[in-house]
């Protein structure tokens, strides 16, 4: 019994040690198998995820019998329709809000349609790329997509007038209307310049952003002005292929738009998107000068006006000279309004006689110090340019009004000396306004380089703030606005004509410190990229020893705090270069000393090469990364190379 109990007990050690050798080894191939697949099915699972996303994002959804696009699935969808209606919406637009239950019922009109038309929807502030690819705008926008061009509807927003559209163009025989802009090339664009009264062209390159941009805005006007009666032709000249037009007419920038009345060009300075273009034709069609029949018109110029007045005296609109002035008027008529007469009682009135060009000033800025008009003989042999160059001459009175109005058309020149005080020439404080205005006629008259003028001090209240003028407690102050953008204020002190004399003869002698509108100079501006504010521009952006990449900014700008990263990091990158300065400075609240430093739009960027402070490099490449912007600094540095054998 024992004997076999031990065997027993031998047997069963034996066991228990080969199951433990087996567990040593590792796992047994069925347990494997079920560790790998239970890996290959999470596997499966997250691929399932991954698909199912996708599918999302491809699966054409319906809100309402309207299908929803996005950029994922946009191309897939359309590449085998034959026409789709788009509208292209914001969620916030109240427009499209209004619009969405009239576009649910066109979807319902338009899928009962033999054949079925697609109606759909894209989120243009989520599908960015789908709003850039068909340059929206606004909301809403509807196309018509036939066979994969995009043609604008520009009706009503209407169900009938929508359905209408949809259902023309979708006809298999239905072509693209022939476009209303003009193609002219070297063989025909004498001809038909030089037959139209008036034609506006536009010179552009086929790879030109700009010019893509304007493309569409400029072909809707085209349409707008070709109804009119008579027709104002719109016309393009491809001046990459045309270059000896493109030379002809100076072309030297993209796109570049001209003006022809009979052939004879003008700048064209208007807006660039349809209805600012068939507004600006419109007025631009119309003769550059109105006719004035009574004296009474004459008289009310003088009394009651606020500006110069300009006046052309004929026989008849057969006059040659009569031509001639026409002319020179379509080269300012955007500045300032021409006027003529063929009456005998108002030529003798202005005590001229015909063939005579009269500009006067209103009653109210004439003085003794000056003549009441200014007359020119105008035969036809005058050129337009000798017209001009008069009108020019005696726009401005010697002591005229400066207002918010006419500042850039009538008071650009500089030096300008401005006088701020309650300026009001109403019946109640005119002879108060005089009283100030006669003050600095008296000065005025003895310095004939120099402009003058007062202004409302309530309406220049930022200006003379900047000047450091607001809390001076005087009734009346002055100041010199400088070329280059320099200031002077006048010290606070009672005004009268000997102090004024005073100070415009202080700066004549160079004997004034500018003032400078300047945020407070950084304690610490040891930063990749250097802060420049008003007091520090000269010492850091024109110190002749560096070269300097400037960024002018503004707070608020979305661009600049996008740039803002790119920038910093290309500080770092030139941080080690001693002579290079990378620096920024904010142009809402610092002064730019320099006037070959103009800012126009956010941001601004140039670089300021060493000893040629006078001639900084603007960036123009719209490619704002640091791949771009670094290159710009290797083009232009003028000491990059030798600071890095320093270092």
């Amino acid at each position: 019994m024992r004997s076999r109990k031990a065997w027993l007990l031998v047997l069963l050690l034996a066991l228990a040690q080969l199951l433990a050798a087996a567990s040593a080894e590792g796992p047994d191939e069925d347990s494997s198998n079920k560790e790998d697949a239970i890996e290959e099915e999470d596997d499966e699972e997250e691929d399932d995820e991954e698909e199912e996303d996708d599918g999302d994002d491809l699966e054409v959804k319906e809100e309402n019998g309207v299908l929803v696009l996005n950029d994922a699935n946009f191309d897939n969808f359309v590449a085998d329709k034959d026409t789709v209606l788009l509208e292209f919406y914001a969620p916030w637009c109240g427009h499209c809000k209004q619009f969405a239950p009239e576009y649910e019922k066109i979807a319902t009109t338009l899928k009962e349609n033999d054949p079925p038309i697609a109606v759909a929807k894209i989120d243009a502030t989520s599908e960015s790329a789908l709003a850039s690819r068909f340059d929206v705008s606004g909301y809403p926008t509807i196309k018509i997509l036939r066979k994969g061009q995009a043609v604008d509807y520009e009706g009503s927003r209407t169900q009938e007038e929508i359905v209408a559209k949809v259902r023309e163009i979708s006809q298999p025989n239905w072509t693209p209307p022939p476009e209303a802009t003009l193609v002219l090339t070297k063989d025909n664009f004498d001809e038909v310049v030089n037959d139209s009264g008036i034609i506006l062209v536009e010179f552009y390159a086929p790879w030109c952003g700009h010019c893509k941009k304007l493309a569409p805005e400029y072909e809707k006007a085209a349409k707008e002005l070709s109804k009119r009666s008579p027709p104002i032709p719109l016309a393009k000249v491809d001046a990459t292929v045309e270059t000896d037009l493109a030379k002809r007419f100076d072309v030297s920038g993209y796109p570049t738009l001209k003006i022809f009345r009979k052939g004879k060009p003008f700048d064209y300075n208007g807006p660039r998107e349809k209805y600012g273009i068939v507004d600006y034709m419109i007025e631009q069609s119309g003769p550059p000068s109105k006719q004035i029949l009574a004296l009474k018109q004459v008289q009310e110029f003088l009394k009651d006006g606020d500006d110069v007045i300009i006046v052309g005296v004929f026989k008849a609109e057969s006059d040659p000279a009569y031509q001639q002035y026409q002319d020179a008027a379509n080269n300012l008529r955007e500045d300032y309004k021409f006027h003529h007469t063929f009456s005998p009682e108002i030529a003798k009135f202005l005590k001229v006689s015909p063939g005579k060009l009269v500009i006067m000033q209103p009653e109210k800025f004439q003085s003794k110090y000056e003549p009441k008009s200014h007359v020119m003989d105008i035969q036809d042999s005058t050129e337009s340019s000798a017209i001009k160059e008069h009108v020019l001459r005696h726009t401005l009175p010697l002591v005229g009004q400066r207002k918010s109005s006419n500042e850039a058309k009538r008071y650009s020149r500089r030096p300008l000396v401005v006088v701020y005080y309650g300026v009001d020439f109403g019946f109640d404080y005119r002879v108060a306004t005089q009283f100030w205005r006669n003050k600095v006629l008296e000065v005025a008259k003895d310095f004939p380089e120099y402009t003058f003028a007062v202004a409302d001090e309530d309406d220049f209240a930022t200006e003379v703030k900047d000047l450091g003028l607001s809390e001076s407690g005087e009734e009346v102050n002055a100041a010199i606005l400088d070329e280059g953008g320099r200031r002077f204020a006048m010290e606070p002190d009672d005004f009268d004509a000997d102090a004024l004399r005073a100070f415009v003869s202080a700066f004549k002698k160079g004997r004034l410190k500018p003032v400078v509108k300047s945020q407070p100079v950084p304690k610490n501006n040891k930063g990749p990229v250097k802060v420049v504010v008003g007091k520090t521009f000269d010492s850091i952006v024109m110190d002749p020893e560096k070269d300097v990449l400037i960024e002018f900014y503004a707070p608020w700008c979305g661009h600049c705090k996008q740039l803002e990263p790119v920038y910093t990091a290309l500080g770092k990158k030139y941080k080690g270069h001693k002579n290079l300065v990378i620096a920024k400075m904010d142009a809402t609240a610092n002064d730019v000393t320099s006037d070959r430093y103009k800012v126009e739009g956010f941001p601004t960027i140039y670089f300021s090469p060493s000893g040629d402070k006078k001639n900084p490099i603007k960036f123009e490449d719209g490619n704002r990364d640091l791949e771009h912007l670094s290159k710009f600094i290797e083009e232009h540095a003028t000491k990059l190379s030798r600071a890095r054998e320093e270092l």
